[in-house]
């Protein structure tokens, strides 16, 4: 729905009349800076909600290291292709794996460090996936919607998987909870 601001993100203020005009409007490429601007406030109580949410759940993640993990197992299946053919590939690919594996463990941060190192277009996207969940909802600010987020479980979970979903599919991110 939004489009990446980059480091334009200081947004525009603009009266809600505005923004119901630009929203009701059918030809979107007219919308200007209407169709650009969001409150940069809602997406940031969306942002403290997450980190809220994975916070409670002790969610950590495992982002900027995953595909060094896989270049090492890669890599050694290569390598033993090379020297070994066939079978070489299998047995260089286990060693790989573990090689990857032993270097990237311990490599976990907290997932609400993970949310406030985003930059902003991966926050807006994030937003976009997690507003469908958070849309029937009318709240002020983060504190009113972690409150209203919290006390419905059925949609804390939602908002936990849409989250994890997304990390998984935008980072190639391992997720783990801690316990």
């Amino acid at each position: 729905m939004f489009r990446c601001l980059g480091s334009s993100i200081g947004f525009t203020p603009i009266s809600v009349t505005d923004w119901k005009e630009a929203e009701s409007t059918k030809n979107r490429k007219n919308w200007g800076t209407f169709y650009l601007t969001m409150a940069a406030a809602e997406v940031e109580a969306v942002m403290e909600l997450l980190c809220h949410v994975a916070e409670t759940d002790k969610i950590k993640a495992a982002v900027k290291h995953s595909t060094r993990g896989a270049l090492y197992a890669g890599a050694a299946a290569f390598m033993g292709g090379l020297v070994g053919g066939p079978p070489g590939i299998a047995v260089g690919a286990a060693v790989g794996g573990l090689l990857g594996s032993w270097i990237t463990r311990g490599q976990f941060e907290p997932l609400p460090k993970v949310i406030r190192a985003m930059t902003e277009c991966d926050k807006e996207k994030l937003y976009d996936e997690i507003s469908s969940l958070i849309g029937g909802l009318t709240w002020a600010d983060a504190p009113q919607l972690i409150s209203l987020v919290m006390r419905d479980q059925t949609l804390k979970e939602s908002v936990t998987t849409a989250l994890i979903n997304f990390m998984k599919k935008e980072f190639k991110a391992r997720i783990k909870y801690e316990t």
